[in-house]
């Protein structure tokens, strides 16, 4: 049985599995067998928040994703953080659900579990984000791969009202996350390039007709987003992404290092499916477990300095391919 607080946060917070479907957002018309392919992520999402939200313990909330397809439990997982960051901030005396969450059974979905902060972002008012991130010492790359939760922000915001973030092209007020206000829109925006992948439904050519709609200095951080959800949710044969990276263009670098950002956050769950292989080795020339190398090496060159570090990594990526450009 569901609590108090979790019943309130799925009544007036969750969307329902209706509204999560590219129908149900009102996006363009796409081939069924690319929507099959993709619509089951943000069912999955739904699923793990529900759970979220109904469970007494994480001991339940893990149970109960443990009956979610290994490819879609970190979706499910991402669900269920959102979840716990919501009723955390909910309950007059704060119970730290979402920590214990993360530091448990969600720890191999560390990547996804910070999109789901994202998600609960979006749903808070600015004056509770301070409190969004639950201290995690001890977790890898933490704090630095906690940008994620403001890419989950931005693909929350474009998902959900693209008319506003897609069409209109708006900018978020800038916050300053993790102490940086400079860098918070960006990250926004590698978020809305994954959620162009969704909206247009892994369709090459009208993805990349997408991101060239925006300014210039937006879409290398648009094309990293895209590359992230083509690796690691899929929709595209290996021919459709041959033409992702040919429409790419001067941004393959930052499709590539999307694309490799993927293939670590899949091997560090334990799981790489099919899909991701594909994308990975189309698209960069390597396999997961390599690309997955490719990210450890760059946290390993670019762990000091005062810029952002998770910044850092991401040139660092990019620059592989900057040099030897991504195998097409």
């Amino acid at each position: 049985m569901p609590t108090a607080i979790g019943a309130l946060s799925r009544l007036m917070l969750a969307p329902s599995l209706a509204d999560v479907t590219f129908n149900g957002r009102g996006f363009p018309p796409s081939p069924p067998a690319a929507r099959n392919r993709l619509e089951p992520v943000p069912r999955a999402v739904v699923v793990g928040f529900e759970a979220g939200v109904e469970a007494r313990d994480v001991q339940e909330i893990e149970w109960r994703l443990g009956l979610v397809d290994a490819e879609l439990r970190g979706f499910a997982y991402e669900g269920a953080t959102m979840a716990l960051t919501i009723t955390d901030q909910l309950r007059p005396r704060r119970r730290a659900r979402a920590r214990e969450l993360l530091l448990g059974p969600a720890g191999p979905h560390l990547f996804l579990t910070y999109i789901g902060i994202g998600f609960a972002m979006a749903r808070l008012p600015r004056g509770r984000w301070s409190r969004v991130l639950p201290d995690l010492t001890g977790s890898p790359y933490y704090p630095d791969l906690s940008w994620l939760a403001v890419d989950g922000y931005g693909f929350d915001l474009a998902y959900f009202n693209p008319r506003r973030w897609v069409q209109e092209q708006r900018i978020p007020r800038p916050y300053p996350w993790l102490g940086v206000d400079g860098y918070f829109s960006r990250a926004v925006d590698q978020g809305i390039g994954r959620a162009l992948w969704f909206i247009h439904a892994a369709q090459p050519r009208q993805v990349a007709a997408a991101v060239a709609r925006f300014p210039a200095g937006r879409r290398p951080d648009l094309w990293s987003g895209v590359g992230l959800a083509a690796a690691f949710a899929g929709g595209a044969d290996a021919r459709g992404v041959a033409e992702l990276a040919a429409t790419a263009a001067d941004h393959r670098p930052e499709l590539a290092q999307g694309m490799v950002f993927a293939a670590k956050a899949r091997t560090f769950a334990g799981f790489v499916p099919a899909h991701t292989e594909l994308v990975v080795g189309t698209g960069c020339g390597l396999s997961a477990a390599e690309a997955a190398g490719l990210v450890d090496s760059a946290v390993s060159a670019c762990s000091t300095g005062s810029d952002v570090i998770y910044e850092q990594w991401r040139t660092y990526v990019r620059n592989q391919f900057a040099r030897v450009g991504p195998s097409v």
